[in-house]
């Protein structure tokens, strides 16, 4: 049993430890330059917008409700991942950022990491308008009221970016118990956050799909085979 148990865990999670542990040795920190920018940001805008004084500035530039016009949605909602939510302990929020973005920067580069992180961040806030237009009789849909609730925090970014990690690197149980988690958190609990990281992930999974599709396309004299983790020869990405 215990063989077997060190065989999966070697399967699964093998090729992401071995990325993860050669970046923070050979670099350390400096592996991590944007996590742990991601990080002092989201610590400062939780410091200011706990002030009398800061509540309203940090609203103003970073915080998204799907009432707000659109262009001013979008405008914002880079910097919303980077603002906490009030209702939510804000330890919660930078262990999540510098875990799951902290894996995916060295994983997948830190522009690789920010697009698919705003992507994900951008399905939810745009699923948020759809869902009321929809109505709460929909399977889909939400209530009127929701329109009213700030969509903040990196929660949705943390979502995509954990499924597409999971995916590139081969760990499909953990991916898929990421996916199963976010279901049964809805069906518990069906509001708002809940439902827009599924539509992270159904942002993401589309994603993955259409780069599964392009590389099935690729001529056999493509990227070397230490490019793709899985491989017997795969070389763990040192990114700068």
């Amino acid at each position: 049993m215990r063989s077997a148990v060190r065989d999966f865990a070697r399967r699964e999670w093998g090729p992401l430890f071995t990325a993860v542990r050669t970046a923070l040795v050979t670099r350390r920190w400096r592996a991590i330059p944007m996590t742990l920018g991601a990080v002092c940001l989201t610590a400062l805008f939780q410091l200011v917008q706990n002030q009398e004084w800061g509540y309203q500035p940090v609203q103003n530039i970073g915080s998204v409700r799907a009432e707000d016009p659109l262009w001013l949605a979008l405008l914002r909602t880079p910097l919303s991942l980077f603002v906490p939510a009030l209702d939510l302990p804000v330890w919660g929020a930078l262990a999540q950022i510098l875990l799951v973005f902290g894996i995916a920067e060295i994983c997948l580069g830190r522009w690789r990491t920010l697009t698919l992180a705003y992507l994900a961040t951008l399905a939810g806030t745009l699923y948020a308008r759809v869902g009321i237009a929809l109505g709460p009789d929909h399977p889909l849909g939400l209530p009127a009221s929701d329109a009213q609730v700030v969509d903040t925090g990196p929660s949705a970014a943390v979502v995509g970016l954990a499924v597409y990690v999971c995916w590139r690197f081969r760990a499909r149980w953990t991916g898929t118990l990421v996916v199963v988690a976010m279901v049964v958190e809805v069906l518990i609990k069906s509001n708002l956050a809940g439902k827009e990281h599924l539509a992270a992930i159904a942002a993401v999974l589309v994603l993955v799909a259409v780069t599964a599709w392009l590389e099935r396309r690729q001529p056999p004299s493509g990227p070397e085979p230490w490019s793709r983790p899985g491989t017997r020869s795969w070389k763990p990405p040192i990114r700068s």
